[in-house]
């Protein structure tokens, strides 16, 4: 196997810092000629499986536009030009939840999509988190309920449907198997 030549690029969309998309004009290793292969860039992300001493995982109630509904999701954020995603993911639990640890494992990062590219996930696992007191907060639109469950009763509502965000139940599957 080998891989497509980029032979150009052309950017219909572009705001800065959330968005871009274009065309690509790609020749496949056989020779044949796509002239206007979709490609998309969003922000990366940084996403925690956040599990107290007791088990219990952190997990957050809001509203999600993209799929218009509130649902069950981890904490998670972009990462900021200029930090690495283990900053990211630190600094976002802390925000969106109050929670901090020191024990923290790489989970993997992953395409989000495997077509038009989109952005990279980077899932973490943080183990023995603590509650280090009320956040001060972030700028997000979001409102946010902070709970914890049994990694069991987290992984039962991903497959009951509470969990809305693809990011969030790969997360749980991939600490599931770590833990």
């Amino acid at each position: 196997m080998r891989p497509w030549k980029i032979l150009a690029r052309r950017v219909l969309l572009s705001r800065p810092p959330w968005v871009e998309a274009g065309v690509e004009q790609v020749e496949l290793p056989d020779g044949r000629r796509v002239d206007e292969f979709l490609w998309i860039k969003t922000r990366d992300f940084a996403i925690a499986v956040v599990v107290t001493p007791d088990g219990r995982v952190v997990l957050e109630r809001s509203y999600k536009h993209g799929p218009r509904r509130i649902a069950l999701a981890l904490p998670a954020g972009y990462v900021d030009d200029g930090e690495t995603p283990d900053q990211a993911v630190r600094r976002e639990l802390r925000e969106e939840t109050g929670y901090t640890s020191d024990d923290w494992r790489h989970l993997g990062s992953f395409t989000v999509d495997g077509n038009y590219g989109v952005c990279t996930a980077h899932l973490f696992l943080a183990r023995n988190a603590r509650f280090a007191g009320k956040s001060p907060g972030s700028d997000d639109l979001e409102e946010i309920e902070v709970l914890t469950l049994p990694l069991d009763d987290a992984l039962a509502a991903v497959a009951r449907g509470e969990v809305a965000q693809l990011s969030s139940a790969a997360a749980l599957a991939l600490a599931a198997v770590a833990l």
